[in-house]
């Protein structure tokens, strides 16, 4: 299969998770490994071998591969790991000695040159005079050999849980109105509100699952148009997905979890600033719940002075609106591919026929020439320079017009509002 180390690493932290049942301190090993202290928490499962007998069984019921290693230090549980057995050792001291000293965690050209030498082993490391080896290999060596041997210590960082934001609510009698839901899933809102005040975070997706009588889970998922924790303002846009979900017999647990939460800037607030935007980003909810929020985009300029390029649309909840254009002549409201029309010279035609309407030309504005991207190869440019005017006609229309002079013809590219 394709790899995906972003896929293998959060496969990774959920084996983190899931290793801390057998010790509080867990933390990664490079890409593929998690190291485990487990300290003072050996003998809740017996002693070391019943706790290696216990994540072997559960693993491979779970269909993993893993070796494990144990070691009187993180190095010698490093080596044992990857060249040694993977089952509790007699004799510590013996297995080291006859691993291969790649064991030690050294670089490819030191253990090729070990070789050469003679050294192939941990224990014919071990046995060597060690003012010759730091001379010719350094100090990482003897450091990478203290660390397996447990002379020198190795500490473990480990990684802390991340945060999860859930709440939930169990009734002693099912519900199933609307307004007991909403008061319930008020009650709800102002718990997972004030954690996510507490860390300065908003909630941007939330997801209520519904859990009924029957065992049958109902869910409503929530986007919002900015990451929010205010109860307040939430607690209104859960009512259209409520009012949907099918109570059956009753309702007897209610679960609110934010599934995507994102760092919220420091505001200041004071008597003078408006909700305005507030109440922009709640009609954004409000419509993306019924049209889906990537529907509602909005225009941002880009870096291109050619008319087709220089915007794009962007989803308006992902995006902050920038008014940065850079253009020195109006553009249209509405572009749409060049339309021929007739004309002769370079000046707009007083008359000219353009979607079966004959216009009259009443005040034309221009020329603005825009020449093509020389570096970008586009079929639509090929007839060269443009000379563009802004056209307003006697029937109203306010078009905006191209003369190509290099293969002369007049084109209809765009109206205004």
């Amino acid at each position: 299969m394709p790899a995906n180390p972003k896929a293998d690493q959060g496969f990774l932290l959920a084996l983190r998770r899931w290793a801390t049942r057998y010790c509080p301190w867990v933390g990664l090993e490079g890409a593929d490994g998690l190291t485990l202290d487990i300290t003072g928490s050996a003998h809740l499962f017996g002693d070391e071998t019943a706790m290696l007998a216990d994540m072997h069984h559960r693993l491979k019921r779970a269909g993993i591969a893993v070796r494990i290693g144990l070691g009187i230090s993180r190095g010698s549980a490093w080596a044992l790991a990857h060249y040694g057995t993977t089952s509790a050792p007699n004799d510590m001291q013996t297995a080291l000695a006859a691993l291969p000293v790649a064991a030690l965690r050294i670089e490819r050209k030191t253990d090729v040159a070990l070789q050469r030498l003679g050294l192939r082993t941990i224990g014919d490391l071990t046995a060597t005079e060690r003012a010759p080896l730091a001379r010719r290999f350094g100090p990482e060596l003897l450091l990478r050999l203290d660390q397996a041997t447990g002379v020198q210590s190795e500490d473990i960082n480990p990684l802390k849980a991340p945060p999860h934001y859930a709440v939930r609510m169990s009734f002693p009698e099912p519900i199933g109105l609307c307004a007991d839901v909403m008061a319930g899933v008020e009650r709800l809102l102002v718990k997972l509100c004030e954690q996510l005040a507490l860390d300065g975070v908003g909630a941007r997706t939330l997801l209520l699952s519904l859990r009924r009588v029957d065992r049958d889970t109902q869910e409503v998922e929530l986007r919002l148009a900015r990451a929010l924790h205010d109860a307040h303002r939430i607690l209104p846009l859960f009512q259209r997905g409520i009012d949907t979900v099918d109570a059956g017999f009753g309702i007897d647990q209610l679960r609110l979890m934010a599934i995507q939460v994102e760092k919220q800037p420091v505001q200041q607030i004071n008597h003078v600033s408006s909700g305005s935007k507030d109440q922009f980003d709640d009609l954004l909810t409000r419509l993306g719940a019924r049209i889906g929020l990537e529907n509602i985009q909005r225009f941002l300029p880009a870096d291109s002075h050619i008319p087709e390029r220089s915007f794009i649309r962007a989803p308006a909840a992902f995006s902050s609106p920038n008014d940065a254009w850079t253009h020195a002549q109006p553009r249209p409201i509405r572009l749409f591919p060049p339309e021929p029309i007739t004309g002769d010279g370079s000046q707009p035609p007083p008359r000219f026929r353009w979607r079966r309407m004959t216009l009259t030309t009443g005040r034309a504005t221009g020329p603005e020439r825009i020449a093509p991207e020389w570096w970008m190869a586009d079929e639509n440019w090929r007839s060269g320079l443009r000379d563009y005017w802004r056209v307003e006609t006697q029937q109203g229309r306010r078009l905006w017009l191209f003369y190509t002079p290099q293969n002369p013809g007049w084109f209809v590219h765009g109206e205004f509002a």
